[in-house]
C-alpha cells in the first residue's frame, strides 16, 4: 500500500557525507539564480543541499537544466565537454532528472534519468533515459550477507543441485565454482557448513548504511529499473527491464554488458559477460567470460567461467567452467555438470522426479554430451566425457565408464548400450581437439578458477582405472561362458579375476558382450567391445603417465628421467583419489586438509581459501608425476625400481601409437568432411567447399596438433633411456 507523509514546511537540516566538504563547496548566490534560471528546483530553498567542486572553474550552472534535487547531492566537476560511447554523443551535466541523496562524480553525462536516490557515480559516466535508479540503506548486492539485528531468515540463498534446497549456498562477490562445489558437499558436516557462513561473513559491515556504486566509465540507457546495484567499472548496460540486488563486475580489461529486456534479481554477474535479449537470472552467480542470451532463464544456479546460455531453461544448478546449452527448448534442473559440456537442442536433465518430493539429483562428470531429444531422470550419474545418443532414458542410470558412447535400448525394458573408449576408438578428433578448443575461448583476463582443460588429467584417469577394474570383474564372472578352459583353473575369486585379466591380455580380437547391472537401474547395461576397450584404457593411462612424467623433467629441466629423479618423484605423497572441484582437479586428501582448516579456524575468509586451491594447482605438476608412477606400476603390476628394458619399450609404443592415431585419426575424422559424397554434394565444386569451409590443410588445430605431436614423439622416446 501507499504512504503519504505530510511534509513540515520547517525545513531539516541536510546531513552529507562526513568527507563531502574536504574537496567540494556550496553554490553561490550567482550560480543559484543560473540554476533556478534554467528551470531547476530543490527542496531548500536556500539550495543549502547541494555542494560542488571546489576547484576553480570545475562548475558551470549553466550545464544543469530541468532537474530537481532532494535530500543532500555533492556534484563533481562539471564543465562544457561531450562525452561518447559508440555513437551516443552527450553533453557533460544533469538534464531534465531527480537526484536524492546521490554523490555524482567528475564529467558525467545524466540526462532524462527520472528518479536517482541514494547513489554515489564515479566518473565519466552516463546515464540515458532511466526510469528508476535506486539504493536501499540495506542493500546487498547479491550478497548472501546480513546487517545488524537481522536474523538468518533475511539471507538469500541459491538452491543449486537440489531443488529442495539442501545443498543451497550463499553467494558472494568472488564466488567461483568451486567455492559452490565444497559448500555444496559434506552437507551432514554441521561445523564446517557453518563455517563456510562464516567466511561469507568475514569483514562484511553489518551497518545498515549501503548505498549503490556506479563506478567510473559506466553507460547506462534506455533502461527501466536498476535498484540496489553496485555497477563495476567499464560496465555497458542497454535496455535493461530490471535489475535488482545485483553486483555486476567489469573492469577496463574485461568489460561487462547488459542488453535489451534483461532482468536480473538476486546475483553476481562476473567480470566480462554479456547478457542480452530478455535472458532472466534469478539467484545466482555467473562466472567471467559467460554469455546468457535470447530468453535463457538461469534460476537458483551457478554458472562457471567461459560458459554459453541461450534459449533454454537452467534450475538449481552447479555448472562448471566451458559449458555450452545455446538451442531452444533444452532443460537443465537439479544437477551438478562438470565442465566442459554441451547440451543439444530438446535434451531434458531431470525431468521428473522419481520420488515423492523434488529432492532428485544429476551428477555428470567433464565432458557430458548429450544428444538430440535425449531424457534423463533422477537420480543418474555419468563418468567424464559420456556422450548420449538420441532417446528416452526411461530409468535412472550409472554410468561408470569414461569416454563412452551411451544409447538406449530399441524399447523401454531393455538393457542399455554401452561402447566404452568410444571416443578414442572412433572420434578421437573430438577428444584432443577439446583442450585447444578450450585454451582457445579462455578470455578471462585474470584467472581466478584455476581450469583443467585436458582429457587425460587424474579425474579421468582415475574412472579409467575403475572402468578397466570393472571390465575385468565383469569378464571374471562370465569367464566360464566366454573361455570355459581358462574359467576351470579358476577356483577361487582371486584366480578368477587374474584368469579374467590374462584372458584380456591375451585375446585382443575376442569378440563378446558383457552386462553390468549397475549401468541402469532394473535392467542394466549391455557392454560392447569390452576387449576392445580395455585395450584402449590401457594405452590411454601409459599415454597420460608418460605424458606427466615428460612434463615434470621439461619443468625441471632435465632431459630424462634418471634413478634419482624417480626416488624424488616417489618421495612425493601419493593421492589415488581426485576431486574436480569446479574445474580443478584437486586431490581428495587434500580437500578434506582445506575443510579441517576451515573448523580450526586457521583459514577464516574466501581469499584464503582461494589462496589454498591455488597452493594445490601449483603443487599440481609434481602430484600428477607421483600419481604417473602410481598408475605405471598399477598396469604392470610391479614396482617401478623393478621395472625392464622390455616394459620400457612396450610403454613407448603404446604411447607411439596413441600419439600416431591422435593426429592420423584426428586428419582421418576430418577428412571425411571433404570426401563424403553427402557433405560435397552441396558445393559446385572443390573450390567452392574449400571456400566455405576452408581447405584441410590450412586447419589451425590440425597443424598445430601436428607440430605438439612430432615434437612430443621424438622428445618422449628417450624420457626412460637412463633407467
Amino acid at each position: 500500500m501507499t504512504e503519504l507523509t505530510i511534509l513540515d514546511q520547517k525545513q531539516e537540516k541536510v546531513e552529507f557525507p562526513k568527507w563531502a566538504f574536504e574537496s567540494h563547496r556550496a553554490l553561490t548566490d550567482k550560480e543559484i539564480q543560473i540554476l533556478e534560471k534554467n528551470r531547476n528546483l530543490s527542496q531548500y530553498a536556500d539550495w543549502s543541499n547541494v555542494l560542488v567542486s571546489k576547484e576553480d572553474d570545475c562548475f558551470c550552472p549553466e550545464l544543469i537544466q530541468d532537474s530537481r534535487f532532494e535530500g543532500f547531492v555533492v556534484l563533481g566537476k562539471i564543465k562544457k565537454a561531450r562525452i561518447k560511447f559508440h555513437d551516443l554523443s552527450l553533453d557533460v551535466g544533469i538534464f531534465s532528472s531527480l537526484i536524492r541523496n546521490s554523490v555524482i562524480g567528475d564529467f558525467c553525462s545524466i540526462v532524462n534519468v527520472k528518479y536517482l536516490e541514494n547513489y554515489h557515480l564515479g566518473n565519466n559516466i552516463i546515464l540515458f533515459n532511466v526510469q528508476e535508479m535506486s539504493c536501499t540503506n540495506h542493500s546487498r548486492f547479491g550478497n548472501g550477507i546480513i546487517f545488524e539485528d537481522e536474523g538468518d531468515s533475511y539471507r538469500t540463498w541459491i538452491g543449486i543441485a537440489n531443488e529442495n534446497d539442501g545443498r543451497a549456498v550463499l553467494p558472494f562477490e568472488g564466488m567461483i565454482p568451486a567455492d559452490a562445489y565444497i559448500w555444496s558437499q559434506n552437507r551432514d558436516d554441521t561445523e564446517l557448513q557453518h563455517r563456510f557462513i562464516e567466511l561469507t561473513d568475514y569483514g562484511v559491515n553489518k551497518k545498515k548504511n549501503t548505498y549503490g556504486i556506479v563506478e567510473d566509465s559506466v553507460v547506462i540507457k534506455n533502461s527501466s529499473i536498476i535498484k540496489d546495484a553496485k555497477i563495476c567499472t567499464n560496465s555497458y548496460i542497454k535496455g535493461a527491464f530490471k535489475i535488482k540486488n545485483v553486483t555486476i563486475l567489469s573492469s577496463e580489461k574485461e568489460e561487462t554488458q547488459i542488453g535489451e529486456g534483461v532482468e536480473l534479481v538476486n546475483g553476481i554477474v562476473g567480470y566480462g559477460s554479456r547478457i542480452f535479449y530478455q535472458a532472466i537470472a534469478v539467484r545466482f552467480v555467473i562466472g567471467r567470460n559467460c554469455q546468457l542470451k535470447y530468453g535463457a532463464r538461469l534460476l537458483n544456479s551457478v554458472l562457471g567461467d567461459n560458459s554459453t546460455v541461450s534459449c533454454c531453461e537452467l534450475l538449481n544448478n552447479l555448472i562448471f567452467p566451458f559449458h555450452e546449452q545455446h538451442h531452444n527448448s533444452s532443460f537443465l534442473i537439479s544437477t551438478i555438470v562438470m565442465g566442459q559440456s554441451n547440451i543439444a537442442a530438446n535434451a531434458t536433465i531431470g525431468s521428473n522426479h522419481n520420488s515423492r518430493s523434488p529432492d532428485g539429483e544429476i551428477i555428470a562428470g567433464r565432458g557430458f554430451w548429450p544428444g538430440l531429444c535425449t531424457n534423463f531422470k533422477h537420480n543418474s550419474k555419468f563418468a567424464s566425457f559420456v556422450l548420449a545418443s538420441k532417446g528416452n532414458y526411461n530409468y535412472e542410470l550409472n554410468v561408470n565408464y569414461p569416454f563412452c558412447l551411451i544409447s538406449p535400448g530399441e524399447k523401454m525394458g531393455d538393457p542399455i548400450h554401452v561402447l566404452p573408449a568410444w571416443w578414442f576408438m572412433y572420434d578421437m578428433f573430438a577428444i584432443v581437439r577439446n583442450k585447444y578448443k578450450f585454451v582457445g575461448r579462455d578470455k578471462r583476463a585474470l584467472k581466478v578458477q584455476n581450469i583443467e582443460m585436458s582429457p587425460f588429467a587424474p579425474d579421468t584417469m582415475q574412472e579409467v582405472l575403475s572402468a578397466l577394474d570393472r571390465i575385468i570383474i565383469l569378464t571374471a564372472n562370465n569367464l566360464e561362458s566366454i573361455d570355459a578352459e581358462c574359467a576351470s583353473c579358476a577356483d577361487t575369486p582371486e584366480k578368477s579375476y587374474q584368469a579374467a585379466k590374462d584372458y584380456l591380455h591375451q585375446h585382443p580380437l575376442a569378440k563378446f558382450t558383457l552386462t553390468d547391472m549397475k549401468c541402469q537401474k532394473k535392467f542394466g547395461a549391455t557392454i560392447y567391445k569390452p576387449v576392445q576397450a580395455y585395450k584402449a584404457y590401457r594405452k590411454i593411462l601409459k599415454y597420460f603417465a608418460t605424458q606427466c612424467l615428460f612434463d615434470y623433467c621439461v619443468k625441471n629441466g632435465l632431459q630424462r628421467l634418471n634413478s634419482e629423479t624417480v626416488k624424488n618423484i616417489c618421495s612425493f605423497e601419493l593421492y589415488k583419489e581426485w576431486k574436480n572441484a569446479g574445474g580443478q582437479v584437486i586431490p581428495e586428501a587434500k580437500l578434506n586438509n582445506l575443510y579441517s582448516l576451515i573448523k580450526e579456524k586457521k583459514i577464516n575468509c574466501w581469499d584464503e581459501v582461494h589462496a589454498f586451491y591455488n597452493k594445490c594447482w601449483d603443487e599440481y605438476l609434481n602430484d600428477k608425476a607421483r600419481y604417473a608412477i602410481y598408475i605405471l606400476e598399477w598396469l604392470y603390476s610391479r614396482d617401478f625400481k623393478d621395472f625392464t628394458s622390455d616394459i620400457f619399450e612396450d610403454i613407448i609404443q603404446d604411447v607411439t601409437v596413441v600419439t600416431t592415431e591422435m593426429y592420423d585419426s584426428s586428419v582421418s575424422c576430418r577428412e571425411k568432411d571433404y570426401t563424403d559424397f553427402f557433405r560435397c554434394m552441396t558445393y559446385k565444386d572443390k573450390n567452392e567447399m574449400n571456400a566455405v569451409l576452408g581447405s584441410l590443410k590450412d586447419n589451425s588445430f590440425l597443424k598445430q596438433l601436428n607440430e605438439d605431436s612430432r615434437d612430443f614423439a621424438n622428445s618422449f622416446k628417450t624420457l626412460f633411456a637412463d633407467l
